[in-house]
């Protein structure tokens, strides 16, 4: 027999096939063994199996802002929209980017679906607003007296109205139209942790009151009514609102985006940890053109937040905080609000003029960060169109999966059935191979619902049932690739090696096409589709990897084994069922004899 050409391995090598086995056997116990730690046994269901209401939003370019479509607006967007359906009192919303212009939001049930539908289709509205008052984030059973027009706001500990001094007389000696100006300007309260507002600086910008003549008390103005009456709800609100309590906050949040710019809101800031009346909006939030985090050392400030504002908010900016460096604390503070929530609040000391600020207050890294994401991106250059909504019942999701898991059931039992009728011994190896194969797709898929989001919906089941096929074509495709080799007179051992080759390009090209089609579905769809395809695109990697490193390496072992190797009736190798020709040594021409020489 010749021996087998170098650089090549003889056709009866085995190989190393127990390292490929115990290398896989040792990754399924790694991802069993990480499901079982992350305290999650079950997938991730989406909206369909578990009920709710889902949204796909796609982002619409503004005129004359063509470019506005980008990765960092996207993610800042998905950012805004899980605040605002997570303040509806959702904990288990999901929102995320599909693609480069869609978001899918996956409410589950129990929620208003008209509100959801509201609070994930608005914009989000950033602004500068100066504090009137800062209080402690916790309710107060008395909001302090409201100060009425052209009145003093404090009163003395007795309750009575502390002694109109020296200030009185100057303020009654100003021209008419001098007083008005100074209270729009420079709120008069005097700000304590209940918080007390003017109802004077609570507009833009306020009507001139005629100085009232004489001795006799002057009735107060329609217009100083509204005033007193809108100072007075706003003390209620600030006094009963709990920042500490999330859903105040949120309700309270909701209330203050709904307002219009131009008047006062009482918010909480993003923590809890305190509460604001804040005046008109006198800074939109479109006016910043970029904000960045950086770290400063000097004066050991740490990490700050810098700001760039165009032309027009550059002037607007250094005349609010000249008038607000002018006022005592907390009134001489403006807050950023974002969508009806204070994300800073920052003390201004003198006129900021040039089109440039910093803000800092001990930031973190990460705080400074998002901040500086909140400002330059807080007011979104983007629309959002709802091309797509699905409301699911509980009931009918339920039902759903039961139906998609007895489908699989069945799918799974004809093939297991087929592969015992057909190759007999042999239907081990692929029932073996298809356990590991679903007990690596099941863990991976409650990792990956924890680590990406990932959720198993409907048309992802069906592209798991759908794999059980191709994960079986596979195993055939090798089962025959083995059995010709048989046929042509070949024992199992090199059968097993010989087939190989031919088998594995067959295997690598089908599932090549199955993982390019999957990836194309996965990218030029959105919603509930892409399930079906990452499922499918998968499964298709672990039908190679299974195929590779568990089916190939088990054939080799089992050759080695006399049922097998002997090709037993019930192996599914029986070279008499398979109609073997006779083995290829039989088969050899005998040598010819040799010259003998004549005595």
């Amino acid at each position: 027999m010749a021996a087998p050409k170098k650089g090549r391995r003889s056709p009866g090598a085995q190989g190393r096939p127990g390292r490929a086995l115990v290398g896989i056997l040792v990754a399924m116990v790694a991802l069993v063994g990480g499901m079982f730690l992350s305290g999650n046994t079950t997938p991730r269901l989406g909206i369909d199996l578990a009920g709710g209401t889902s949204f796909t939003l796609e982002a619409k370019n503004e005129p004359g802002k063509p470019n506005a479509i980008t990765s960092a607006n996207m993610d800042t967007a998905v950012n805004i929209m899980e605040r605002r359906v997570n303040g509806l009192g959702v904990s288990e919303a999901e929102v995320q980017t599909q693609g480069s212009k869609h978001i899918i939001v996956n409410i589950p049930k129990g929620t208003d679906a008209d509100q959801a539908r509201e609070q994930v289709g608005t914009t989000a509205k950033l602004g500068f607003r100066p504090v009137l008052s800062i209080g402690d984030p916790k309710p107060t059973k008395d909001p302090g007296g409201v100060p009425k027009p052209n009145e003093t706001p404090d009163k003395g500990d007795d309750g009575k109205k502390p002694p109109q001094g020296d200030k009185g007389d100057k303020d009654g000696d100003k021209g008419e139209g001098d007083s008005d100006k100074s209270d729009a300007t420079k709120p008069t309260s005097t700000p304590t942790t209940q918080g007390r507002a003017v109802p004077s600086a609570l507009r833009k910008a306020p009507t001139p009151t005629p100085t009232p003549t004489g001795d006799a008390p002057q009735k107060p103005t329609k217009e100083q009514a509204d005033q007193a009456k809108q100072a007075e709800e706003l003390q209620k609100q600030f006094a009963a609102l709990d920042c500490t309590n999330p859903k105040a906050r949120s309700a309270a949040s909701s209330k203050a985006a709904s307002r219009p710019t131009d008047q006062p809101i009482v918010a909480c800031d993003r923590k809890g940890q305190a509460k604001f009346i804040l005046g008109p909006v006198e800074l939109e939030g479109d006016r910043v053109e970029d904000a960045s985090a950086v770290f400063s050392a000097q004066g050991g400030s740490g990490w700050i937040v810098q700001l760039d504002f165009d032309g027009k908010g550059g002037k607007q900016f250094g005349q609010i905080t000249g008038e607000l460096a002018k006022q005592q604390s907390p009134q001489n503070q403006f807050g950023i609000v974002l969508d009806g929530e204070v994300a800073s609040n920052a003390e201004v000391t003198f006129a900021i003029k040039g089109g440039k600020a910093e803000i800092s207050g001990g930031f973190k890294q990460g705080e400074a960060e998002d901040l500086a994401n909140i400002l330059s991106y807080g007011s979104l250059p983007l629309t959002f169109d709802i091309v797509d909504e699905t409301t699911v019942s509980s009931a009918l999701g339920e039902e759903q999966l039961r139906a998609g898991l007895i489908a699989g059931a069945i799918g799974l039992a004809l093939v297991i059935l087929y592969m015992v009728i057909y190759y007999r011994g042999l239907a081990l190896v692929a029932i073996a191979s298809l356990a590991v194969s679903a007990t690596l797709t099941y863990s991976l898929m409650v990792l990956l619902g924890e680590a990406i989001q990932f959720a198993l919906n409907l048309p992802a089941v069906c592209g798991a049932i759908v794999a059980i096929g191709i994960t079986a074509d596979s195993f055939i495709v090798y089962f025959e690739r083995v059995r010709d080799e048989i046929r042509e007179g070949r024992t199992l051992r090199p059968a097993v090696q010989r087939g190989w080759p031919r088998a594995r390009r067959t295997i690598l090209v089908s599932d090549f096409v199955s993982f390019l089609a999957a990836a194309v579905l996965f990218i030029v769809t959105v919603g509930k589709v892409q399930g079906f395809a990452f499922t499918l695109g998968l499964t298709t990697l672990l039908d190679v990897v299974v195929v590779f490193f568990f089916t190939k390496p088990l054939m080799t072992i089992l050759a080695t084994r006399k049922f097998f190797a002997t090709g037993h009736p019930w192996s599914g190798l029986d070279p008499k069922r398979l109609g073997a020709k006779p083995p290829l040594r039989s088969r050899r021409r005998p040598a010819a004899p040799a010259d003998t020489k004549e005595a």
